[in-house]
């Protein structure tokens, strides 16, 4: 049965209104959003249900703040981007604790992604010194050629449910080190980890403006995003069907878009490689976050060779290692699905694969727990007639291919519209470097499960969409270009 908590007593950190120019506003308690936790189903508390009026009150705050946000130095904002990442530091068990309860995955691993949201602002804000410009020689003694870089705006920024610190502080912090400014909607389900963000920036002394966040209808705060004049850039992580809606609204209106969208990937082993290696880096890419990102394993490819010896392996290491129950229990490393629909998902997934052949030796059921809760599965014998090697499945279900060649990998592994992340085993230098190369895939993961980072870019190819977040590269995504032509010098 659904109960609930008190929010100020049980979780401290907990906002309950958004931040619009500076100001907390609550909206009307009749037409809220009540965020359930997904391991215990007590709704934890209520956010306002804001749509294209407030959205559009938040830009321009955003626009407001832009002009005194952008002329500040790359080293003033460096510092109050530092103090803002140090503030996440200090508290952040107390962070991940409201992170796994409005999301449900282990405590350790948002702890992790806590840690990163305060490592993505850090490099940002050194980042933010490094937009340099050109000088070109020029064809006319008496004109020079400078090229110099602006941020680009007011930008609206959405984000999913399954990394609700780090995949917003990954693109606030881009933004802001650029000098742009941020309105930013996250996802219905895990809004709470998104606000204190915008809590703990005031605190640390941001201007007021410069970050706004707001939770309601994502129809009518995405439109008013995409149509409204002062906003110069849409990014968003989240489904590629939803991607392309919003991509096409923005470009209907000329603003510079940046799309994180849906994966597919295919994790493959080869006959060379380290087996025991492959496992570990399949437990660790499948089955992080019960299964729920947009990089985890999708597909598994086992080469004929090790076949048997690898799906061996593995069953043992699910069976021994996974635990599923409340992310705040210590010695859970599995947590429930976000909601009832993921569960759902899972199982017509397994249905349609067993249905078509394929053998489950490990799980294959909702969990005990109950809830959203699900049992780690494996199924052997999976084959591309099946819906799980078209659809990306977003939980804690991993199906084993089986493969003759280098060249059946490689066709099978890019037999799909996405191209976000992808992961391979081998030994054999040679293979290592043909394989790499002949992926058509944004992310590489070569003997390694787990690659994200963010001195590294994160963008996919195809329908996972466009666009670069994270490193050097993911700061260009927020900046305007501009040739200066300086004649009349007399030279």
């Amino acid at each position: 049965m659904t109960s609930t908590v008190s929010p100020t007593k049980d979780i401290p950190l907990l906002r309950e209104a958004c931040l619009i120019g500076g100001k907390w506003v609550s909206g009307d308690e009749s037409n809220s959003i009540s965020v359930n936790n997904p391991a215990t189903g007590a709704i934890i508390g209520r956010v306002p249900r804001f749509g294209r009026p407030e959205t559009a009150e938040a830009i321009s705050a955003a626009h407001t703040a832009f002009k005194v946000w952008s002329k500040m130095t790359a080293v003033e904002r460096c510092n109050l981007m530092l103090a803002w990442a140090d503030l996440i530091s200090e508290n952040q068990k107390e962070l991940a604790q409201l992170l796994t309860i409005e999301m449900g995955k282990p405590l350790a691993e948002s702890m992790g992604e806590v840690g990163i949201t305060a490592n993505y602002i850090r490099f940002f804000a050194e980042e933010g010194k490094r937009v340099y410009g050109d000088v070109i020689p020029s064809p006319w003694k008496d004109r020079r050629i400078m090229v110099t870089k602006e941020p680009l705006g007011v930008v609206g920024a959405i984000t999913p449910w399954n990394f609700p610190s780090s995949m917003l502080g990954r693109k606030l912090a881009a933004a802001l080190g650029s000098g742009c400014t941020v309105v930013a909607k996250p996802a219905s389900q895990t809004p709470y980890s998104a606000l204190i963000l915008g809590e703990l920036a005031e605190k640390a002394g941001i201007p007021a403006g410069v970050i706004n966040i707001i939770t309601g209808s994502a129809a009518q705060i995405a439109d008013e995003m995409c149509e409204n004049e002062n906003v110069r850039k849409i990014t968003f992580t989240g489904s590629t069907p939803v991607g392309k809606q919003l991509a096409s609204k923005a470009l209907a209106n000329m603003k510079k878009v940046s799309m994180e969208l849906g994966g597919n990937a295919p994790f493959i082993v080869f006959d060379s490689a380290d087996i025991d290696k492959a496992v570990d880096g399949a437990i660790a890419s499948k089955f992080r976050n019960s299964g729920q990102t947009c990089v985890c394993a999708n597909r598994i490819y086992a080469q004929a060779g090790i076949y048997d010896e690898f799906s061996a392996k593995l069953k043992a290491a699910i069976d021994e290692q996974l635990r599923v129950g409340d992310g705040l229990d210590p010695d859970v490393n599995q947590g429930p699905l976000i909601d009832e629909h993921a569960v759902a998902k899972v199982e017509e997934l397994i249905t349609d694969a067993v249905e078509k052949g394929g053998t489950v030796v490990s799980g294959g059921k909702r969990d005990a727990h109950g809830g959203s809760f699900f049992e780690p599965t494996l199924l052997l014998n999976a084959t591309p007639d099946m819906k799980v090697a078209k659809e990306e499945t977003f939980g804690p279900f991993a199906p084993v291919f089986k493969f003759e060649s280098e060249d059946d990998a490689i066709r099978m592994a890019n037999d799909t519209e996405y191209g976000l992340a992808c992961y391979f085993y081998s030994q054999d230098l040679g293979q290592t470097f043909r394989v790499m190369e002949a992926l058509e895939y944004g992310l590489v993961g070569v003997n390694e499960g787990v690659i994200t980072t963010e001195y590294a870019p994160f963008g996919g190819y195809k329908d996972s969409g466009m666009g670069n977040e994270g490193s050097k590269y993911g700061i260009d995504d927020y900046i305007n270009i501009k040739y200066s032509c300086i004649g009349g010098l007399g030279i």
